[in-house]
């Protein structure tokens, strides 16, 4: 069973729009989603999700767009500097813009990204794909370690971004750790001045510290995938500022919950392992404030966060939460040659709320 949690901005959508495009509810939903009995595994769809399989699938998907896509340095205020790949058709007027947000230890060349990209830039979106801190090869960009509660520099980037090119809508979608960040930024967006429409998440980390025990008492390839990449990351930024990061092998090898810790106490102003993921929280009511409309997709058997946190969220009107019977985390494949679901929906998503926000106010069109 799929669970779908509607809304009036949703219903809103079922009227039909000038430009003739499909409403919100003729759009994907988790009951769409129908894999094979072979890749019902939520295991199988994880790893496959983010195999060189799928990387082939995000480049050729990519190159075959026909997109222009140029490097960029965006100022993420107090000195940050955050890199972002910039996609674009050639010779066409883009529609709306769209912020794509990867997970941890992902990157904006990750297959997802790719994957999403080359959907929205067929859909008439200029695509801007940004690297986290200490994410892709920018780890010579800033001194400070990367960590979650970074919110700050990500929402001036949003903000920069969306100065640089949302002369028309501006939508975000991010995935896992991404769509945490998504949402985050819709919570502060109308503040920090960003025009954004709507907002979408795939898998969203919710309450960090039940991901935490989760992944601890799960299989123990998702910890071990996670240790090995921070750790990587930890060692090249220990190479490049060897005067500001002096830790040595030890602390590398520390396990998932005390190298968080040590991370916390040396590294942020939380002083405590539960103070910082209570700063990245949004479990509970802290969507309840939402004024951007938002799209948030989750399996029912995601090895990394637990579902049933999704089902105690407070949402506002405007927010539609479907849930999958299957999909892993982040992996929601649909055939074993690689199509993902989950870049389908987050597209056609988007695609329809630019079309509600231009029919609806004519300054954007």
């Amino acid at each position: 069973m799929s669970s779908s949690v509607g809304s009036p901005t949703c219903d809103g959508l079922e009227r039909d729009l000038d430009t003739g495009r499909a409403s919100l509810r003729d759009m994907l939903t988790a009951r769409d989603y129908r894999p094979p009995r072979s890749l019902y595994s939520p295991h199988l769809q994880s790893v496959l999700g983010s195999s060189a399989l799928r990387r082939r699938r995000g480049r050729s998907a990519m190159a075959a767009s026909g997109a222009v896509t140029t490097a960029h340095i965006i100022d993420a205020g107090d000195g940050v500097r955050l890199q972002g790949l910039h996609s674009a058709m050639p010779g066409v007027t883009p529609r709306a813009l769209a912020l794509l947000l990867h997970g941890w230890e992902g990157s904006a060349e990750s297959s997802y990204m790719q994957l999403t990209a080359a959907r929205l830039l067929a859909r008439g979106f200029e695509v801007f794909r940004l690297n986290f801190r200490d994410h892709g090869d920018t780890h010579h960009l800033n001194e400070g370690l990367f960590h979650s509660n970074r919110i700050d520099e990500v929402v001036h980037a949003a903000a920069e971004i969306a100065h640089r090119y949302a002369t028309r809508p501006m939508v975000v979608a991010g995935y896992s750790l991404g769509g945490n960040f998504a949402l985050r930024i819709a919570l502060r967006a109308q503040a920090a001045g960003i025009p954004l429409v709507h907002v979408a998440a795939v898998c969203p980390v919710l309450d960090p510290a039940r991901t935490m025990d989760n992944m601890e008492r799960g299989l123990p390839l998702y910890m071990w995938y996670f240790e090995r990449k921070w750790r990587e990351s930890l060692a090249r930024k220990r190479k490049l500022f060897p005067q500001h990061h002096d830790f040595d092998d030890q602390v590398l090898g520390l396990r998932m919950r005390p190298l968080t810790q040590w991370m916390v106490e040396r590294h942020t102003q939380f002083g405590s392992l539960d103070g910082y993921f209570q700063g990245y929280s949004i479990a509970g009511d802290r969507l309840a404030s939402l004024s951007v409309p938002a799209s948030i997709l989750m399996s029912e058997d995601d090895p990394v966060i637990p579902v049933d946190e999704f089902r105690q969220l407070a949402l506002p009107a405007h927010a539609h939460l479907d849930i999958a019977p299957h999909g892993g985390h982040c992996g929601f494949l649909e055939n074993w040659r690689g199509d993902g679901f989950a870049e389908r929906w987050v597209a056609e998503r988007l695609d329809a709320a630019v079309d509600l926000s231009v029919a609806t106010s004519p300054a954007l069109a």
